[in-house]
């Protein structure tokens, strides 16, 4: 049998492999740490008749009339879904650097632009079904301001995507798939602004610190995350499905429902409403991007000098 291809052995090879399980070990424990924001975050998003107050009044309020568990409710599916998806998403990114780096060995901002939209659609494509039912376990059980939203009863996982299915069609488990698409430029800006500061820090051979890795992975997750948030909030609305909107299906429809939302949420809130809770989604997300970035270089780092691989393809 003759070898595989270059392209192909870039594809299976072992060096991918790790940065995929290390990307996947550093999201599920940074998003641990700090997921109490993320339940305030979509607390804020879904339910539009919650006045935004400072992160930690929501999250004392929820606390209280809830129950402290109550901040950590969806914990399993989120990281489960999280888990999938940093590997689908890690695993598609290094690839195609390496496969692309068989052409050009240099590095450029609009490459790794690239690269990181091919796999936030790859990843959307293949784990929205997941991030569907998480959000729906996230809120069920919630005590919702807005009256028009109702409870959803499910027993765990495959209860929520049984019942979703049958009550809904297969469909609705791509629901907010469209405002993904369109998300996909968030971990992708958030990748090229990590790629390229990591390569101007580590100039010279020079070694990065820890923190610097921490600040690097903040920076580059905090323009990601402001730029796109009013799709996230639309992406969170559809998600729940319980909104209100002018057509459902078809491309044209995602596109008219994302429309619909976006211009209504101003209407009713104004134009800060499209940002409401983006001081708790900024709190989750930049320190579990910080955090995740320093997991995944140490694991990433440790693993390889253990096997004593070349880490040159990453810089």
């Amino acid at each position: 049998m003759s070898d595989p291809s270059p392209a192909v052995a870039a594809l299976l090879s072992y060096e991918t492999l790790v940065h995929a399980v290390a990307g996947a070990v550093g999201s599920v424990t940074a998003m641990s740490v700090f997921f109490p924001l993320d339940t305030a975050r979509i607390r804020l998003q879904v339910d539009d008749n919650r006045k935004s107050k400072s992160t930690p009044i929501i999250l004392a309020e929820i606390a209280k009339e809830e129950g402290i568990l109550s901040l950590y409710r969806g914990w399993f599916p989120v990281i489960s879904s999280l888990c999938c998806s940093n590997f689908v998403y890690f695993y598609t990114f290094n690839s195609l650097k390496k496969v692309w780096a068989l052409k050009e060995a240099q590095s450029r901002p609009g490459r790794d632009l690239v690269i990181g939209f091919i796999a936030g659609t790859v990843n959307v494509l293949l784990t929205t079904p997941m991030w569907v039912v998480n959000t729906r376990l996230k809120l069920q059980g919630a005590k919702f301001r807005n009256e028009d939203l109702h409870q959803t009863h499910y027993k765990g996982i495959m209860d929520a995507f049984c019942q979703i299915v049958g009550s809904e069609g297969v469909g609705a488990l791509w629901n907010g798939t469209f405002p993904s698409l369109l998300l996909v430029f968030n971990p992708a800006v958030q990748f090229m602004f990590y790629e390229a500061m990591k390569r101007k820090a580590s100039l010279g051979s020079r070694k990065i610190s820890s923190l610097e890795i921490f600040l690097i992975g903040a920076l580059a997750k905090a323009i990601a995350t402001t730029t796109t948030y009013p799709l996230q909030t639309v992406q969170s609305i559809l998600r729940f499905g319980q909104q209100k909107s002018e057509s459902k299906s078809g491309l044209l429809g995602s596109i008219r429902n994302v429309v619909y939302l976006l211009l209504d949420r101003i209407k009713r809130q104004g134009f800060l409403g499209l940002y409401k809770g983006l001081e708790a989604k900024l709190l989750q997300t930049v320190l579990t991007a910080a955090l995740m970035f320093v997991v995944y270089e140490k694991i990433t780092g440790v693993t390889f000098k253990v096997m004593g691989l070349s880490r040159k393809v990453k810089h």
